[in-house]
């Protein structure tokens, strides 16, 4: 047994109930760490697959509120085939090792801007929908990972829990379905990548519904933002790795993006929390 394959189910188990509670989070939480034993072309194929079904399920719980979003997702949705095209295409032809390190490079700010809580609402909403969608379906072809990007856009835009879950949903099904076509033009679905599978669907299974039945008894808000510092120290680490795999930094030096990266997280979830706490703090008298 490979002895990232236990990680593996570990990690998607705790994504899948991150998903189940938040509605995303699902690779963004599981490409960090799989990536830790698992060279992208080899754990996309698989997580892509997962992700058709898991997206079409978020997609038929928030269907009463597709009406009301449709409108204002539509420029992303079609924004999304040729970032698709051109990120398929990259991830069958660049080396595993750029891979990595670009997929931990384009992570980390998005992670530390969103934890930032960082917003500046953009009037030219559906102008900016087809660049928003290109990109977008670059990103989540070569990495599986679109949920950072799409939750800082949506929070950004001030969209209500209905109609940011919904709109979620209907890009990822849209970006999912398009990159496991890709990924089977190119010949990517390997037999290594299909027998992860087995180890992730139960993972899913377990993790799904009990994420939604935790989040009744949790503080959303809080648990979000925990999962999302957890998610920047992980990437963190994993940039260290891959500049020594890469040869690019050795030693204490290598280190210096995950130290600089949790230090600057710790001092947002500081934030985070004196500001929560005194937001819900009872008023005296």
């Amino acid at each position: 047994m490979e002895p990232g394959l236990p990680a593996l189910a570990l990690i998607t188990l705790l994504a899948a109930f991150v998903n189940g509670a938040l509605g995303y989070g699902f690779s963004s939480l599981s490409v960090p760490v799989g990536l830790l034993f698992f060279s992208n072309r080899v754990l996309n194929p698989a997580l892509v697959l997962i992700e058709v079904a898991l997206n079409l399920y978020v997609l038929f719980v928030n269907r009463s509120a597709v009406r009301g979003v449709w409108r204002r997702v539509y420029p992303i949705v079609l924004g999304l085939l040729p970032g698709v095209a051109l990120g398929s295409y990259l991830l069958a032809s660049l080396h595993p090792g750029a891979l990595k390190l670009a997929t931990y490079a384009l992570l980390l700010p998005l992670l530390l801007v969103q934890a930032a809580g960082i917003r500046r609402p953009i009037a030219a909403e559906r102008a900016i929908g087809l660049p928003f969608g290109t990109g977008l379906g670059f990103l989540y072809s070569a990495t599986t990972i679109s949920g950072p990007p799409l939750a800082l856009l949506f929070n950004n835009q001030g969209y209500v829990k209905h109609d940011f879950r919904a709109g979620l949903a209907l890009i990822r099904v849209a970006e999912s379905v398009l990159t496991a076509a890709a990924y089977w033009h190119l010949g990517l679905f390997i037999a290594e990548s299909v027998g992860l599978l087995g180890w992730i669907l139960p993972s899913v299974a377990l993790g799904i519904p009990l994420g939604a039945w935790a989040i009744r008894r949790l503080d959303a808000e809080t648990f979000r933002r925990v999962c999302m510092s957890f998610d920047v120290w992980i990437v963190g680490f994993g940039l260290s790795r891959v500049l020594v795999e890469l040869k690019l930094a050795s030693g204490a030096f290598a280190y210096g993006p995950m130290l600089a990266a949790v230090l600057l997280d710790l001092w947002l979830l500081f934030l985070f929390f004196h500001v929560h706490l005194r937001r819900n703090r009872p008023a005296a008298g």
